[in-house]
């Protein structure tokens, strides 16, 4: 009876005398392993990118926003701020591309007026000065993008900018703001989030009253926990429908209501969502490359069968059984395949950082991959090598030793 040491040394020996045959048939192996590891990594470091990208918007929030003009007001706010899980909210005024000039050189930028419970409320971080308050009329508080890469020169709190304001009626306005502070930069990502890098805060209050309205576009709230948050969310919808007059039959059609909410267990919802689907294509894509892998490892060693008959019929003249050759072949078949899930772990585990380096991904590596990355390889080889191997222990001796 030949032990695991003798197969395993005939086998480094059959794979040293043939290397390119080796090599070609590893190169399967080592594709469909790396691919496996590196998709499996990117799908997870996409999920922790949009969980990461949800938090960094606020915690358990809630964003209720008007479908029209001078629909909200001061009771609205009062009306969402009384009702029980919500423990804080900030109401916000958004202007799209409004003319902003420093030195002579103006740009187009989105222009948000809101209260200073915003800095709390989405948890925004300031690297200089410090954020809005509500005793605040005309200062400003900008992003590090603007602060330092928008304009020919660099803005610093302190400094004057002259904002542009349209009216309903088609005049224009312009006032100068004080930088009071400047939000910290974020890392670079390939989707933006939170409101964005091209946007400027201030008071609403005064930009409500250089417009000469008394209205809010949306209201940003907090609710008290993340298990509650669906819940909190409902209370505020049925709260608003009937201060709005939205009968109770359409409270299902979100095209009956004149506002719109969303909150951040949805966005997760719709993320993970998302994220699952990348995973399930980065994984099908891994899959089909390991089935080919896999086709690659039979297919030359059947090969090898073919090329090695005589020396299996020597092996049966020695006594050898139809086990033994069996198990030197699935033997030879493993280690190929664990040399090529080392190769392919570390190929697949290098793609995997490369590519999210490159889009300012998280970095995140399961443990269990390695794992995986192993007993994959393992799998694969053992299955791909069964029916070679069943088919060398088939053989005949006397046959065997007749082949050239």
């Amino acid at each position: 009876m030949i032990n695991f040491k003798q197969s395993l040394h005939i086998a480094a020996g059959s794979i040293r005398s043939a290397k390119m045959r080796s090599i070609l048939t590893t190169l399967g192996i080592v594709i469909g392993v790396a691919a496996v590891i590196a998709n499996v990594s990117l799908g997870a470091s996409f999920n922790q990118y949009f969980e990461d990208m949800s938090f960094g918007i606020g915690s358990n929030f809630i964003m209720v926003g008007g479908k029209e003009p001078g629909l909200f007001h001061d009771n609205e706010m009062k009306l969402i701020d009384n009702t029980p899980g919500i423990v804080g909210i900030t109401p916000y005024k958004r202007l799209e591309s409004t003319r902003v000039t420093y030195y002579s050189t103006s740009k187009r930028i989105n222009v948000l007026g809101v209260s200073e419970d915003i800095e709390e409320l989405s948890d925004i971080k300031l690297e200089d000065g410090t954020f809005l308050n509500d005793k605040d009329k005309y200062v400003a508080v900008i992003p590090h993008t603007i602060a330092y890469d928008k304009f020919d020169r660099n803005i610093l709190t302190q400094n004057s900018i002259d904002i542009t304001f349209h009216k309903d009626n088609g005049t224009e306005i312009t006032r100068e703001f004080i930088i009071k502070g400047i939000i910290e930069e974020k890392e670079e990502s390939f989707i933006s989030s939170g409101f964005g890098d091209n946007t400027i805060f201030i008071p609403v209050a005064t930009l409500n009253e250089i417009l000469g309205e008394d209205d809010y576009g949306a209201f940003f709230a907090m609710s008290s926990s993340r298990d509650t948050i669906k819940e909190t969310d409902e209370e505020v919808d049925k709260r608003l429908a009937r201060h709005f007059g939205v009968p109770s039959r359409d409270m299902d059609n979100d095209d009956a209501k004149p506002y719109s909410m969303t909150n951040q267990a949805e966005q997760l919802e719709r993320m993970g969502r998302f994220s699952d689907a990348l995973a399930a294509l980065f994984i099908s894509v891994a899959l089909i490359a390991l089935i080919v892998g896999s086709i690659g490892i039979m297919n030359i060693m059947l090969v090898t069968v073919t090329e090695r008959t005589r020396e299996i019929g020597i092996l049966k003249s020695l006594g050898f059984t139809n086990w033994n050759v069996l198990f030197l072949f699935i033997v030879e078949s493993i280690v190929l395949s664990v040399f090529g899930g080392l190769l392919g772990t570390g190929l697949g585990v290098a793609g995997a950082y490369g590519v999210q380096s490159l889009m300012k991904l998280p970095i995140v590596f399961p443990l269990e991959l390695i794992v995986v990355g192993f007993t994959v390889s393992v799998i694969v080889g053992l299955i791909a090598g069964v029916y070679p191997a069943n088919k060398a222990a088939r053989m005949n001796t006397v046959d065997a030793l007749r082949s050239e």
